[in-house]
Protein backbone atom coordinates (compact mmCIF):
# COMPACT_ATOMS: atom_id res chain seq x y z
CA UNK A 1 0.00 0.00 0.00
CA UNK A 2 1.27 3.34 -0.67
CA UNK A 3 2.14 5.93 1.66
CA UNK A 4 -0.67 8.44 0.21
CA UNK A 5 -3.02 5.48 2.03
CA UNK A 6 -1.34 3.45 4.89
CA UNK A 7 -2.31 6.11 7.96
CA UNK A 8 -5.88 5.30 7.69
CA UNK A 9 -5.54 1.75 6.38
CA UNK A 10 -3.48 0.85 9.11
CA UNK A 11 -5.72 2.44 11.64
CA UNK A 12 -8.55 0.76 10.70
CA UNK A 13 -6.96 -2.78 10.00
CA UNK A 14 -5.15 -2.85 13.36
CA UNK A 15 -9.31 -1.80 15.13
CA UNK A 16 -9.90 -4.69 13.88
CA UNK A 17 -7.46 -7.33 13.98
CA UNK A 18 -7.85 -8.04 17.73
CA UNK A 19 -11.24 -6.74 18.53
CA UNK A 20 -12.57 -6.22 22.11
CA UNK A 21 -15.88 -7.98 21.23
CA UNK A 22 -18.08 -8.81 18.80
CA UNK A 23 -18.46 -7.32 15.18
CA UNK A 24 -22.00 -5.60 15.02
CA UNK A 25 -24.12 -5.79 12.31
CA UNK A 26 -27.36 -3.70 13.15
CA UNK A 27 -30.53 -3.97 11.65
CA UNK A 28 -31.94 -1.06 9.12
CA UNK A 29 -35.14 -0.43 11.56
CA UNK A 30 -38.27 1.19 9.33
CA UNK A 31 -41.38 2.45 10.69
CA UNK A 32 -45.02 1.99 10.49
CA UNK A 33 -45.44 3.60 7.06
CA UNK A 34 -42.21 1.67 5.79
CA UNK A 35 -40.05 4.44 6.04
CA UNK A 36 -35.94 4.14 7.74
CA UNK A 37 -36.32 4.68 11.53
CA UNK A 38 -33.26 6.82 11.88
CA UNK A 39 -33.87 7.53 15.89
CA UNK A 40 -34.64 3.62 15.88
CA UNK A 41 -31.19 2.36 14.47
CA UNK A 42 -29.04 5.32 16.38
CA UNK A 43 -30.40 3.42 19.37
CA UNK A 44 -29.80 0.05 18.00
CA UNK A 45 -26.39 1.64 17.26
CA UNK A 46 -25.79 3.10 20.36
CA UNK A 47 -26.84 0.12 22.34
CA UNK A 48 -24.87 -1.68 20.76
CA UNK A 49 -21.47 -0.12 21.36
CA UNK A 50 -22.23 0.03 25.14
CA UNK A 51 -22.70 -3.31 24.90
CA UNK A 52 -19.40 -3.70 24.19
CA UNK A 53 -19.38 -4.44 19.97
CA UNK A 54 -15.80 -3.80 18.87
CA UNK A 55 -17.11 -2.67 15.05
CA UNK A 56 -20.89 -1.28 13.68
CA UNK A 57 -21.30 -3.12 9.98
CA UNK A 58 -24.06 -0.36 8.75
CA UNK A 59 -26.23 -1.31 5.69
CA UNK A 60 -24.51 -4.32 5.26
CA UNK A 61 -26.81 -7.85 4.74
CA UNK A 62 -28.28 -7.87 8.02
CA UNK A 63 -28.60 -4.18 7.44
CA UNK A 64 -30.84 -5.06 4.49
CA UNK A 65 -28.34 -3.05 1.60
CA UNK A 66 -30.29 -4.22 -1.07
CA UNK A 67 -33.26 -2.48 -0.05
CA UNK A 68 -32.09 0.80 0.23
CA UNK A 69 -32.20 3.74 -1.27
CA UNK A 70 -28.86 5.83 -2.06
CA UNK A 71 -30.36 8.42 -0.15
CA UNK A 72 -31.80 6.27 3.00
CA UNK A 73 -28.59 4.51 2.67
CA UNK A 74 -26.29 7.93 3.47
CA UNK A 75 -28.92 9.14 5.89
CA UNK A 76 -28.19 5.43 7.64
CA UNK A 77 -24.14 5.58 7.62
CA UNK A 78 -24.46 9.07 8.49
CA UNK A 79 -26.44 7.71 11.88
CA UNK A 80 -24.26 4.92 12.53
CA UNK A 81 -21.06 7.25 12.34
CA UNK A 82 -22.95 10.14 14.69
CA UNK A 83 -24.02 7.70 17.13
CA UNK A 84 -20.42 5.84 17.58
CA UNK A 85 -19.10 9.23 17.80
CA UNK A 86 -15.54 7.42 17.10
CA UNK A 87 -15.64 4.91 19.75
CA UNK A 88 -15.42 2.22 17.23
CA UNK A 89 -14.98 2.21 13.38
CA UNK A 90 -17.76 2.17 11.41
CA UNK A 91 -17.98 -0.30 8.00
CA UNK A 92 -20.38 0.41 5.25
CA UNK A 93 -21.70 -2.50 3.19
CA UNK A 94 -21.60 -1.65 -0.80
CA UNK A 95 -22.76 -3.53 -3.55
CA UNK A 96 -24.01 -4.50 -7.57
CA UNK A 97 -22.01 -3.50 -10.17
CA UNK A 98 -19.07 -1.53 -10.65
CA UNK A 99 -20.91 1.68 -11.13
CA UNK A 100 -23.12 1.76 -8.37
CA UNK A 101 -20.58 0.16 -5.48
CA UNK A 102 -18.36 2.99 -6.50
CA UNK A 103 -21.30 5.37 -6.15
CA UNK A 104 -22.40 4.11 -2.73
CA UNK A 105 -18.57 4.00 -1.60
CA UNK A 106 -18.66 7.52 -2.24
CA UNK A 107 -21.60 8.20 0.04
CA UNK A 108 -20.10 5.94 2.46
CA UNK A 109 -17.10 8.28 2.25
CA UNK A 110 -19.31 11.66 3.03
CA UNK A 111 -21.01 10.18 5.63
CA UNK A 112 -18.02 9.99 7.54
CA UNK A 113 -17.68 6.13 7.42
CA UNK A 114 -14.02 4.42 7.78
CA UNK A 115 -14.11 1.41 5.54
CA UNK A 116 -16.39 -0.57 2.93
CA UNK A 117 -17.72 -4.04 3.30
CA UNK A 118 -17.87 -4.87 -0.68
CA UNK A 119 -20.75 -7.59 -1.33
CA UNK A 120 -21.15 -9.67 -4.55
CA UNK A 121 -21.55 -7.26 -8.37
CA UNK A 122 -25.30 -8.09 -8.94
CA UNK A 123 -26.43 -11.12 -10.55
CA UNK A 124 -23.32 -11.67 -12.69
CA UNK A 125 -21.35 -14.54 -12.26
CA UNK A 126 -17.75 -13.19 -13.73
CA UNK A 127 -14.61 -14.59 -14.34
CA UNK A 128 -11.68 -14.40 -11.47
CA UNK A 129 -9.75 -11.61 -14.02
CA UNK A 130 -13.68 -9.30 -14.31
CA UNK A 131 -13.50 -9.56 -10.25
CA UNK A 132 -10.21 -8.45 -9.62
CA UNK A 133 -10.78 -5.64 -11.60
CA UNK A 134 -14.12 -4.83 -10.03
CA UNK A 135 -12.92 -4.39 -6.12
CA UNK A 136 -9.73 -2.67 -7.38
CA UNK A 137 -11.93 -0.37 -9.42
CA UNK A 138 -14.03 0.26 -6.13
CA UNK A 139 -10.83 0.50 -3.60
CA UNK A 140 -9.35 3.41 -6.06
CA UNK A 141 -12.83 5.20 -5.94
CA UNK A 142 -12.34 6.47 -2.74
CA UNK A 143 -9.73 6.76 0.49
CA UNK A 144 -11.61 4.40 2.73
CA UNK A 145 -10.44 0.77 2.98
CA UNK A 146 -12.19 -2.73 1.33
CA UNK A 147 -13.66 -5.72 2.83
CA UNK A 148 -13.84 -8.49 -0.21
CA UNK A 149 -17.00 -10.67 0.77
CA UNK A 150 -17.08 -14.09 -0.66
CA UNK A 151 -20.26 -15.68 -1.14
CA UNK A 152 -23.31 -16.39 -3.59
CA UNK A 153 -21.51 -15.69 -6.97
CA UNK A 154 -18.45 -14.16 -5.85
CA UNK A 155 -15.89 -16.84 -5.00
CA UNK A 156 -12.22 -16.55 -5.59
CA UNK A 157 -9.34 -18.76 -6.18
CA UNK A 158 -6.20 -18.17 -3.94
CA UNK A 159 -4.62 -16.92 -6.34
CA UNK A 160 -7.26 -14.27 -6.95
CA UNK A 161 -7.14 -12.95 -3.32
CA UNK A 162 -3.23 -12.83 -3.12
CA UNK A 163 -4.50 -10.05 -5.74
CA UNK A 164 -6.74 -8.69 -3.86
CA UNK A 165 -4.12 -8.85 -0.99
CA UNK A 166 -1.76 -6.65 -2.93
CA UNK A 167 -4.32 -4.49 -4.52
CA UNK A 168 -3.76 -0.88 -2.48
CA UNK A 169 -7.20 -0.18 -0.12
CA UNK A 170 -8.28 -3.85 0.54
CA UNK A 171 -7.25 -4.58 3.48
CA UNK A 172 -9.82 -8.20 4.45
CA UNK A 173 -11.80 -10.65 2.92
CA UNK A 174 -14.75 -12.32 4.29
CA UNK A 175 -16.21 -15.75 3.85
CA UNK A 176 -19.39 -16.42 3.13
CA UNK A 177 -19.35 -20.07 1.89
CA UNK A 178 -18.27 -22.17 4.45
CA UNK A 179 -15.61 -24.14 2.26
CA UNK A 180 -12.61 -24.50 4.86
CA UNK A 181 -10.57 -26.38 2.11
CA UNK A 182 -10.72 -23.15 0.01
CA UNK A 183 -10.42 -21.16 2.92
CA UNK A 184 -7.22 -22.61 4.36
CA UNK A 185 -5.73 -22.90 0.79
CA UNK A 186 -6.67 -18.77 0.37
CA UNK A 187 -5.00 -18.28 3.70
CA UNK A 188 -1.75 -20.15 3.08
CA UNK A 189 -1.33 -18.53 -0.23
CA UNK A 190 -1.37 -14.97 0.97
CA UNK A 191 0.67 -15.90 3.64
CA UNK A 192 3.18 -17.03 1.44
CA UNK A 193 2.76 -14.65 -1.59
CA UNK A 194 0.95 -11.42 -0.29
CA UNK A 195 1.14 -9.01 2.59
CA UNK A 196 1.27 -10.38 6.13
CA UNK A 197 -1.18 -8.22 7.65
CA UNK A 198 -4.06 -9.17 5.82
CA UNK A 199 -7.53 -9.61 8.00
CA UNK A 200 -10.09 -12.55 7.28
CA UNK A 201 -13.34 -13.05 8.76
CA UNK A 202 -15.91 -15.76 8.94
CA UNK A 203 -18.81 -14.27 7.48
CA UNK A 204 -21.17 -17.65 7.55
CA UNK A 205 -24.69 -16.27 8.55
CA UNK A 206 -24.17 -17.43 12.40
CA UNK A 207 -20.81 -17.24 12.65
CA UNK A 208 -20.44 -18.87 15.93
CA UNK A 209 -22.04 -22.00 14.86
CA UNK A 210 -18.02 -22.68 12.87
CA UNK A 211 -16.17 -20.51 14.89
CA UNK A 212 -14.05 -23.49 16.71
CA UNK A 213 -13.76 -24.62 13.00
CA UNK A 214 -12.58 -21.48 11.76
CA UNK A 215 -10.06 -20.86 14.66
CA UNK A 216 -8.09 -23.70 13.23
CA UNK A 217 -7.33 -22.29 10.37
CA UNK A 218 -6.43 -18.97 11.56
CA UNK A 219 -9.77 -16.74 11.14
CA UNK A 220 -11.12 -15.46 14.41
CA UNK A 221 -12.28 -12.41 13.49
CA UNK A 222 -16.43 -12.69 12.65
CA UNK A 223 -19.70 -11.45 11.80
CA UNK A 224 -22.47 -11.75 14.85
CA UNK A 225 -26.04 -11.12 13.78
CA UNK A 226 -26.97 -12.75 17.17
CA UNK A 227 -25.12 -9.95 19.06
CA UNK A 228 -28.16 -7.63 17.59
CA UNK A 229 -30.58 -9.18 19.70
CA UNK A 230 -28.65 -11.03 22.59
CA UNK A 231 -25.48 -8.92 23.10
CA UNK A 232 -24.35 -10.53 26.68
CA UNK A 233 -24.88 -14.54 25.05
CA UNK A 234 -22.36 -13.47 21.87
CA UNK A 235 -20.22 -11.64 24.47
CA UNK A 236 -19.82 -14.47 26.14
CA UNK A 237 -19.04 -16.56 22.90
CA UNK A 238 -16.75 -14.15 22.13
CA UNK A 239 -14.48 -14.71 25.17
CA UNK A 240 -14.74 -18.49 25.29
CA UNK A 241 -13.58 -18.43 21.51
CA UNK A 242 -10.62 -16.07 21.82
CA UNK A 243 -9.30 -17.39 25.53
CA UNK A 244 -9.44 -21.06 24.34
CA UNK A 245 -12.04 -21.44 26.63
CA UNK A 246 -13.55 -24.75 24.27
CA UNK A 247 -15.63 -25.74 26.79
CA UNK A 248 -17.71 -22.81 27.52
CA UNK A 249 -18.37 -22.22 23.31
CA UNK A 250 -19.24 -26.00 22.47
CA UNK A 251 -21.62 -25.11 25.61
CA UNK A 252 -23.27 -22.24 23.72
CA UNK A 253 -22.95 -23.73 20.13
CA UNK A 254 -25.16 -26.91 21.84
CA UNK A 255 -27.69 -25.05 23.95
CA UNK A 256 -28.19 -22.13 21.37
CA UNK A 257 -26.33 -21.88 18.35
CA UNK A 258 -27.10 -24.93 17.09
CA UNK A 259 -30.37 -25.07 17.97
CA UNK A 260 -31.01 -21.23 16.23
CA UNK A 261 -28.87 -22.50 13.45
CA UNK A 262 -31.78 -25.09 13.02
CA UNK A 263 -34.58 -21.99 13.14
CA UNK A 264 -33.25 -20.08 10.91
CA UNK A 265 -33.05 -22.97 7.96
CA UNK A 266 -36.93 -23.19 8.71
CA UNK A 267 -37.63 -19.88 6.34
CA UNK A 268 -35.94 -18.09 3.85
CA UNK A 269 -34.19 -14.73 4.34
CA UNK A 270 -34.41 -16.01 7.96
CA UNK A 271 -31.60 -15.01 8.38
CA UNK A 272 -32.08 -11.47 8.20
CA UNK A 273 -36.16 -11.41 9.55
CA UNK A 274 -35.56 -13.71 12.15
CA UNK A 275 -32.89 -11.27 13.72
CA UNK A 276 -35.15 -7.99 13.25
CA UNK A 277 -37.65 -10.45 14.99
CA UNK A 278 -34.99 -10.72 18.07
CA UNK A 279 -34.27 -7.21 18.16
CA UNK A 280 -38.13 -6.22 18.69
CA UNK A 281 -38.43 -9.52 21.32
CA UNK A 282 -36.10 -7.75 23.19
CA UNK A 283 -38.14 -4.35 22.88
CA UNK A 284 -36.73 -2.01 20.49
CA UNK A 285 -39.29 -1.64 17.58
CA UNK A 286 -37.49 -1.97 14.49
CA UNK A 287 -40.36 -2.74 12.40
CA UNK A 288 -40.17 -5.62 9.46
CA UNK A 289 -38.23 -6.33 6.65
CA UNK A 290 -38.89 -4.66 3.03
CA UNK A 291 -40.00 -7.24 0.21
CA UNK A 292 -38.78 -9.85 -1.45
CA UNK A 293 -38.01 -10.83 2.26
CA UNK A 294 -41.28 -12.09 4.82
CA UNK A 295 -41.40 -12.21 8.29
CA UNK A 296 -41.09 -15.26 10.28
CA UNK A 297 -44.30 -17.22 11.21
CA UNK A 298 -45.62 -17.05 14.31
CA UNK A 299 -44.69 -20.25 15.42
CA UNK A 300 -40.76 -19.76 14.50
CA UNK A 301 -40.75 -16.34 16.60
CA UNK A 302 -42.71 -18.01 19.62
CA UNK A 303 -39.29 -20.67 19.53
CA UNK A 304 -36.94 -17.78 19.07
CA UNK A 305 -38.39 -16.31 22.54
CA UNK A 306 -38.00 -19.36 23.97
CA UNK A 307 -34.33 -19.84 22.45
CA UNK A 308 -33.22 -16.21 23.39
CA UNK A 309 -34.59 -16.78 27.42
CA UNK A 310 -32.57 -20.45 27.16
CA UNK A 311 -29.33 -18.47 26.12
CA UNK A 312 -30.31 -15.52 28.68
CA UNK A 313 -29.74 -19.21 31.12
CA UNK A 314 -26.99 -20.16 29.25
CA UNK A 315 -25.05 -16.68 30.03
CA UNK A 316 -26.30 -16.84 34.10
CA UNK A 317 -25.08 -20.47 34.19
CA UNK A 318 -21.55 -19.43 33.22
CA UNK A 319 -21.62 -16.77 35.01
CA UNK A 320 -20.54 -14.40 31.86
Amino acid sequence: MTSGRSGRSASLASRLRVPSGPLFFPVTPFGPGGSVDVEALRTHVRRGVEAGAAAVFACCGTGEFHALTPEEYQECVAAAVAETAGRVPVVAGTGYGTALAVRYARLAEDAGADGLLALPPYLVVAAQEGLLRHYADLAAATSLDVIVYQRDNAVFTPGTVVGLARTEGVIGFKDGVGDLDLMQRIVSAVRTEGPGDFLYFNGLPTAELTGLAYRGIGVSLYSSAVFCFLPDLALAFHRALNSGDDATAARLVDGFYRPFVELRAQGRGYAVSLVKAGVRLGGLDVGGVRPPLHEPADDHVKRLAELIERGRALVAEAGA
